[in-house]
């Protein structure tokens, strides 16, 4: 078998070209919050204020986050999420979920979610057809891309 020049055609490397640079996903959980100004996420990222402009430019251009103005003189901008951003946060939710049980053992957790019930907010995946929680040993993968198999590339 020869050994392909390309990585796996996948979705989660094509996200992660938009969204898997440092600070790109600690700005979206803080627009998600409600903390769409400059000033805020530098605040409350830690950016550096040359690369967090650079990461909002490119998640504004990516349709991630949308530009707002909130002041005409000086102009200053607020990112929103766009439908598309908001799509990320459950992406978001699981990786605090994942945070809070691998990191935060000790249960001194930096945040709490609170779900409309009124409960504290654990999400799970599940399965959109039977509601099932989705478990690795549950999953098949059927690669869709011509010439790869869940081992690799085939053979050319």
């Amino acid at each position: 078998m020869a050994a392909s020049k390309d990585p796996r055609p996948c979705s989660i490397a094509d996200t992660l070209a938009l969204v898997g640079e440092k600070y790109s996903l600690l700005v979206l959980r803080e627009v998600c919050l409600g903390n769409g100004r400059f000033d805020q996420l530098v605040r409350n990222t830690g950016a550096p204020r040359d690369i967090l402009a650079t990461r909002l430019r490119r998640l504004v251009d990516a349709g991630i986050l949308a530009k707002h103005p909130y002041s005409e003189r000086p102009q200053r901008f607020e990112y929103r999420p766009t439908r598309a951003g908001l799509e990320l946060e459950p992406v978001l939710l699981t990786l605090k979920e994942w945070g809070d049980r691998h990191l935060h053992q000790d249960g001194d957790l930096p945040m709490v979610l609170e779900h409309a019930c009124g409960n504290e907010f654990v999400p799970v995946v599940t399965c959109r057809a039977c509601g099932d929680e989705a478990r690795h040993e549950d999953l098949t993968s059927h690669p869709q891309t011509p010439g790869w198999t869940v081992g690799g590339p085939t053979a050319a």
